[in-house]
């Protein structure tokens, strides 16, 4: 059997050159310190992106993504489909552990200061894939046409209108008209299955150039020792063997989830209905809602909802830039107010996070 294998590998070693791939990946080295655990969040976000494929595809093959059908395929798949249940728990788990595992290497990221130069690109890049990861997550909750899901996306799409000057064109773009119906389930549709992860495949792979090109940053403090007080350990197999433990360990947390709370599918989407108590958007909009639901509706001559949209999206832009007005990290200095807001801002989520599930 061993031979078998040795033929194969030469085999292939003959045609794609392999012995050279290792012995690249045997020159990289991974740094290695109290923080190091944080740099296998990137690698899981990887690992359940995949998943979201493969799964993606599956569910492809039975799903009619229009108003007479989507919500009927999505019973076919749950009750008639070989292990269609399952798979479309795992989609769904997945999606939300893909959103939860990027967040934490978003903020491992900043706190670490792993934006400043020569990062600059790396930072963008992954957090174009972070809001391309909330697009999807948007998108495909409307996918199974449910109750739920139609209004809470007529909800969201409501709050993208409020927008001055582009909101209203952006509302209709979205929607594919004045009101969600079956023409903005085949829009959605569309942007879950093609453009969004198009864009996402580039950008994905653009920043996965930059971080081999680059390697792993280090904190601050351990930036600042000699070179002989650093420890490190090869990318391969060391690093690698050890993101794949944790990939493993994580596709076992996803099997638990999927078989034990599969997903639910709930009552068909009517579009005449009124809206039922209760409805909310996902988890990772949850924050965003909360506080909308707390500003009041006129703040002097301004909307508060108006208001709201506005520092949201202004918050985005500074995080989207920060690497480039981050002074003092871009000289190696510690910027302990910028972390200390940073703090402030995960625990602002949280705690409304927490408040709009209760409340």
């Amino acid at each position: 059997m061993q031979r078998a294998w040795q033929r194969l590998y030469a085999w292939l070693d003959e045609r794609l050159q392999l012995a050279n791939l290792v012995e690249f990946m045997g020159k990289k080295y991974v740094p290695v310190h109290r923080h190091s655990i944080w740099y296998y969040f990137g690698g899981v976000s990887l690992f359940l992106f995949l998943i979201q494929v493969v799964t993606g595809i599956l569910l492809l093959l039975y799903y009619k993504g229009s108003e007479q059908l989507a919500f009927e395929s999505i019973q076919f798949i749950s009750s008639k489909v070989s292990f269609g249940w399952l798979i479309r728990s795992i989609h769904s788990w997945s999606a939300n552990l893909f959103i939860l595992a990027v967040l934490v290497h978003m903020f491992s990221v900043f706190f670490e200061r792993s934006y400043r130069a020569p990062r600059e690109l790396t930072w963008m890049t992954g957090m174009v894939m972070f809001f391309l990861a909330l697009g999807f997550g948007f998108s495909g909750y409307l996918l199974p046409w449910n109750e739920l899901a139609f209004f809470a996306t007529k909800v969201g799409t409501d709050i993208a209108g409020v927008i001055p000057v582009v909101g209203k064109p952006l509302m209709i773009f979205l929607r594919g008209g004045e009101d969600v119906t079956g023409a903005t389930l085949s829009r959605f549709f569309g942007f879950h299955v093609a453009v969004l992860p198009g864009i996402f495949t580039v950008a994905l792979g653009i920043h996965l150039l930059l971080v081999q090109r680059q390697g792993m940053s280090e904190p601050l403090h351990v930036a600042a020792l000699p070179a002989n007080g650093r420890k490190t350990m090869p990318f391969f197999p060391n690093f690698l063997l050890r993101d794949l433990l944790l990939w493993l360990i994580v596709l076992n947390l996803l099997a638990i989830l999927a078989v034990f709370f599969p997903w639910e599918l709930g009552k068909k989407a009517d579009l005449f209905a009124s809206a039922p108590s209760g409805i909310r958007p996902e988890w990772y909009f949850l924050f965003m809602f909360q506080t909308l639901k707390f500003i009041p509706a006129r703040i002097g001559f301004i909307d508060g909802e108006v208001l709201g949209v506005f520092v949201f999206s202004l918050a985005g832009l500074l995080w989207l830039l920060i690497p480039f007005w981050d002074r003092r990290s871009a000289r190696g200095e510690r910027n302990r107010a910028l972390s200390y807001a940073g703090l402030c801002a995960v625990m602002y989520i949280i705690a409304f996070t927490i408040l709009g599930w209760v409340l």
